[in-house]
């Protein structure tokens, strides 16, 4: 049986056990509803494709490649951030090969040399004098929507994007205390996982597994401690404190750095752990921002570009030493995906089926509602 705790009191509304339960095993196993779920959310919803400094200079780019989407995102020639669908308008060949890089001005193509300005208009195409009727401005690169929030950028593959204010819902008001903007990325590490999108977003929205799994996150921050809010349409989230004498998330509990500029004195004791959906995870600390991109690459199997971001201020320090932050997170990473691996294993097999959620487990249960929703007016929607 489990024991309650009286100083984290379960105060969250009660739940039936008939109309909250996991969804059936073909919403992780299924290639053909992993297909729905792209159309339905991913290349409909805005992602998380990177940071505005991976672009400093104009020419700058780098590339989003999952499950069948391949995005340049650089940086024009008037400073500002665009994205193209990566694929020349004569026969389809990729255009940029490289993860990442800087561009001389333009976009050619290395089979026939179509070339492209870095605002995607087509300046030369050659050979095609003699075909009536062409035109280089029918054949622009593809544009892809594109947009940026406190040094985050996100693309929309939609033809007609939702709004990206309405996309955020109050995030960049409750979060500009954090100054992201500022902050510069130190580490970057990517994991390979053998599991569904929606078993790391579920996850990581609760922590009722944290004293078994992660045992030093417990340590330093209590399973029931701090409080979530109520599921919106395109993001969930909530917070868990600090223990006392905690300065942060590190193999030692200690930081080595002051606090993020502007934090009130309740946020220095805090942690926020926010997935903007679908492909976002964001925790934000005392000190430093964590971000999570998840990109699905099948219906079992998901890659996640995990990045450490500190201030600049503290960057410069002579004693600056992030190792603590990043190895505590590596640590309850790789924690982390060896569960989510595990139940996509378990899920997978005959004897699954669905079982009950926890009262604490609410935003799992939104997630899959999300889930349900999307999928229910993709196929209400007309086809094209």
């Amino acid at each position: 049986m489990n024991r309650p705790s009286f100083r984290y009191p379960n105060t969250r509304p009660e739940v039936r056990v008939d109309e909250a339960r996991t969804l059936p095993a073909a919403y992780y196993t299924d290639p053909e509803l992993f297909r729905r779920e792209l159309a339905a959310i991913h290349y409909a919803m805005w992602l998380h494709a990177g940071r505005s400094e991976q672009l400093p200079e104009p020419g700058s780019f780098f590339t989003v490649r999952f499950a069948g989407v391949n995005v340049i995102v650089l940086r024009n020639a008037a400073g500002a951030i665009v994205a193209f669908h990566n694929t020349c308008r004569h026969r389809g060949t990729l255009l940029c090969k490289e993860a990442a890089g800087t561009l001389p001005g333009r976009i050619r193509c290395a089979y026939h040399a179509w070339t492209y300005d870095l605002d995607g208009q087509l300046l030369s195409a050659p050979n095609m004098e003699k075909v009536i009727g062409f035109d280089r401005a029918d054949y622009p690169l593809g544009r892809v929507a594109c947009a940026e929030w406190d040094g985050h950028i996100f693309i929309n593959l939609a033809p007609r994007p939702q709004p990206f204010a309405e996309y955020l819902g109050g995030l960049d008001a409750k979060f500009a205390p954090w100054r992201m903007a500022e902050l510069k990325r130190v580490e970057r590490k990517v994991y390979h996982l053998n599991a569904n999108w929606k078993l790391v977003i579920q996850n990581y929205s609760e922590c009722l597994h944290c004293p078994i799994a992660h045992p030093l996150l417990n340590q330093y921050s209590h399973y029931l401690s701090g409080d979530n809010e109520p599921p919106r349409p395109t993001w969930l989230g909530g917070r868990m404190d600090l223990r006392d004498g905690v300065e942060t998330l590190s193999l030692d509990g200690k930081s080595g750095r002051p606090p993020l500029p502007g934090l009130a004195p309740e946020d220095r004791r805090r942690v926020y752990y926010y997935a903007l959906l679908p492909n976002l995870l964001l925790n934000l600390h005392p000190d430093y921002m964590l971000t999570f991109e998840l990109w699905p690459i099948a219906v079992d199997r998901t890659d996640i570009v995990c990045d450490w971001h500190f201030h600049p201020e503290a960057i410069a320090r002579a004693d600056f030493d992030p190792a603590g932050a990043i190895e505590f997170w590596d640590l309850t990473n790789r924690q982390d995906w060896e569960l989510s691996d595990l139940a996509q294993a378990g899920i997978a097999t005959r004897g699954y089926r669905p079982g009950p959620y926890s009262n604490r487990e609410e935003l799992l249960l939104a997630l899959d509602r999300f889930v349900l929703e999307r999928l229910a007016r993709a196929d209400a929607e007309p086809s094209a």
